[in-house]
């Protein structure tokens, strides 16, 4: 097998000293994998994906990419190294337009926004068509978009969702779905925390199930999808819908 893209190792992290939200949660993504990240509020997902992106402080365990220990790193230097990173809420500048979001997404090499956005465009080809339009005037699945689209310039090896369905309609859910598999299958391995559990099972090579800040169950997204202590425990009616 060959080596993980994103490897963490017994994490231990929070926000508080003395309070920890992580407990030695585990997470490896191989190359072009899409794994997802499921359990119940409060159970340290989101905190993982800040863990892994440098933005909390890890008090002990390892994060890895591609073998080399980038623990507590600062986030520009991963965005550099490889990593990108869409958060849940308060991710485009609403006063500038979808170019100007998607330049902001290569501020560390300006000299590569025209062939990167070339490239982007051909995964979401309305920010091609709306790139002077400010990102304030755009519907949240919209704004999802050129979140996506601006974390993605910087030619990521794997990419950091939270909760990227959260808060948008039945439709433009479907759209992050199928919008983040065409992502996966250019090549760049994702890690997607999410809400919808069903749905993310539904989409991803392996899942995680995270309960108190460790990992309480991992296998296939078809096998967890089909446990019935996992339906149980954390699916219920949402596995069945």
């Amino acid at each position: 097998m060959t080596d993980p893209v994103l490897s963490a190792d017994s994490l231990v992290a929070g926000y508080l000293p003395g309070v920890n939200i992580l407990n030695g949660a585990d997470l490896h993504c191989q190359p072009g994998e899409l794994v997802g990240v499921i359990g119940p509020n409060g159970a340290g997902k989101s905190t993982l994906l800040k863990a892994l992106f440098g933005l909390v402080r890890v008090r002990s365990g390892t994060v890895r990419l591609k073998g080399e220990d980038v623990t507590n790193h600062r986030a520009d230097s991963l965005v550099a190294r490889g990593i990108g990173f869409v958060p849940q809420t308060n991710n485009v500048f609403p006063s500038l337009t979808i170019e100007e979001n998607l330049q902001m997404g290569v501020y560390q090499r300006p000299d590569s926004f025209r062939a990167r956005f070339d490239v982007v465009a051909e995964l979401f080809p309305a920010l091609r068509d709306r790139r002077n339009q400010r990102a304030g005037s755009l519907s949240g699945g919209e704004r999802q978009m050129v979140a996506m689209g601006r974390a993605l310039m910087m030619e990521p090896s794997v990419l950091l969702l939270d909760e990227p369905s959260a808060g948008l309609s039945p439709v433009m859910q479907d759209e992050v779905f199928l919008q983040t598999q065409r992502i996966n299958r250019a090549g760049v391995s994702v890690v997607m925390v999410e809400q919808n559990a069903r749905r993310c099972l539904q989409i991803c090579d392996r899942g995680y199930v995270l309960d108190q800040g460790r990992n309480a169950y991992t296998a296939t997204g078809r096998e967890l999808a089909n446990d019935p202590k996992v339906i149980q425990l954390y699916l219920g009616t949402l596995a069945k819908a």
